[in-house]
């Protein structure tokens, strides 16, 4: 991962290999980043993503293989425990032309992914809502 620093902005390159959510969880960490908002896009070959069943209070995942480009990555950062928390949704697109997309689990970069992060002044600690069972930020 190699990144840039533009005030308020961050510029990330992750690389082939790299695993996304642990790549901007170090950064994070080391950048001290407690709330902001991400897009990207690139190129993977192994991801896997889900859809949270509130009927169920669980997550479903989804695991796919081979050539992809990513033609959406967005979310935002806040922080769990003081700890990073990243709260991404992907979508990507094979040659066929098909698309899937759902909440970010893990994405394996085949060639480069560019990403920005902007930078919130702030701190927005995560808390669990009883009622559905996610953790809700504000």
């Amino acid at each position: 991962m190699e990144y840039l620093v533009c005030e308020n902005d961050i510029i990330v390159r992750i690389q082939k290999g790299e695993e996304i959510l642990a790549s901007l969880n170090t950064l994070c960490k080391e950048l001290n980043i407690t709330a902001g908002s991400l897009t990207g896009l690139g190129a993977c070959d192994n991801v896997t993503m889900g859809l949270y069943s509130l009927e169920e209070k669980k997550y479903f995942k989804n695991t796919f293989k081979g050539e992809f480009e990513i033609s959406s990555l967005t979310g935002n950062i806040s922080t769990k425990d003081n700890e990073p928390y990243l709260h991404l949704h992907i979508t990507v697109s094979n040659g066929n032309g098909e698309t899937f997309g759902g909440h970010l689990n893990e994405c394996f970069i085949s060639a480069t992914s560019e990403i920005f992060i902007h930078k919130i002044d702030a701190k927005l600690e995560r808390y669990p809502d009883k009622e559905t069972g996610l953790n809700f930020i504000l």
